[in-house]
């Protein structure tokens, strides 16, 4: 198992041994030119909780060993939900508008370039998509937690909106890897290639970077807001939900033929009245299909499908409708 950090350890020791503690200490509100000083000096004089910070950057460096329970004692909630807070502003307002910008400069969007635009149609989808779930997290899951931390108890359950957080972040992470996979497998080598792969480089970055960030808020914060919750509970007398209580079987999440055909059509850009008369089937029945598979791919758009469909050769690139 790595070696944890410790609040006597010189802080910049740790930035040294990861690089990734940079962005920590940002999302922290730390600035540099601390100097000498030790991350219990650091933290303290930038009024940040030293027991929160050290449980992140301890996180980060080996989160597959994390003791979450341990750690989850250890964490000030008001803390951590600053910090999370500040993670989703830097992504939404900084990180992806940056790849975005590069990734203009690097794909050849001169007519006919149909490639080149899907990629960019694509990427803008990605980037809403994690606009929107951060916004959520910010306008529900949060507030949830502050009505726990003032002793109240929400009408609905954390459990009732886990499902729907599990399912936003597994979108996400499934949606940037299909990225990552088109531009290595099919984009075409030009003059710019240099440049694309920088672009490719601050995606597998953000990638890494955006999959410890919800595996955080899967595991970790997850586990603060369950214990938060029956704390309030047991103050309030209220019941204690069976925290064994085991969600419903994942159903079989493999595409059906008849789904695999559905996704063709799409990507050639039918719509469900084209796809019902060329499958000779109803429109109500293409409808169910295409819920159904969103449902088991996590892809709600056409670009997202277009991807997929490319990547799993259901479709070469000439038949795609742009």
């Amino acid at each position: 198992m790595t070696e944890k950090y410790h609040s006597t350890d010189p802080m910049s020791d740790v930035i040294s041994d990861d690089y990734r503690i940079l962005q920590i200490i940002s999302r922290f509100g730390i600035k540099l030119g601390f100097g000498d000083q030790t991350v219990e000096a650091t933290c303290r004089n930038a009024g940040v909780d030293v027991s929160t910070f050290l449980t992140v950057v301890n996180y980060v460096k080996d989160a597959a060993h994390a003791r979450i329970s341990e750690m989850a004692e250890q964490v000030d909630v008001p803390a951590l939900i600053a910090y999370l807070k500040n993670s989703h502003s830097y992504f939404v307002d900084f990180r992806l508008p940056g790849i975005r910008r590069k990734l203009l400069e690097a794909i050849d969007l001169s007519s006919g370039n149909r490639l080149a635009m899907l990629i960019l149609r694509f990427y803008d989808e990605y980037a809403q998509e994690v606009e929107r779930h951060m916004t959520f997290e910010n306008n529900h899951v949060h507030p949830y937690v502050e009505t726990l931390l003032q002793g109240n108890l929400p009408q609905e359950s954390f459990r009732s909106i886990e499902e729907q957080y599990d399912e936003q972040h597994a979108s996400i992470e499934k949606s940037l890897s299909e990225l990552k996979s088109i531009i290595v497998k099919y984009y075409p080598s030009d003059n710019n290639a240099s440049l694309m792969g920088e672009v490719l480089m601050d995606i597998f970055m953000t990638d890494e970077d955006l999959h410890s960030h919800c595996h955080m808020e899967d595991t970790l914060f997850a586990e603060c807001i369950r214990r938060l919750e029956h704390e309030v509970r047991l103050k309030g007398g209220q019941p204690i939900p069976d925290s064994c209580e085991e969600k419903g079987e994942a159903s079989n999440n493999a595409l059906s033929e008849r789904e695999k055909e559905i996704i063709v059509q799409v990507v050639k850009g039918l719509s469900n009245k084209e796809i019902a008369e060329a499958l000779f089937i109803s429109v109500n029945t293409v409808m169910t299909h295409r819920r159904n598979i969103s449902r088991k791919l996590q892809i709600r758009s056409a670009a997202g499908l277009t991807i997929y469909a490319i990547v799993n050769g259901l479709v070469n690139l000439d038949e795609v409708q742009l």
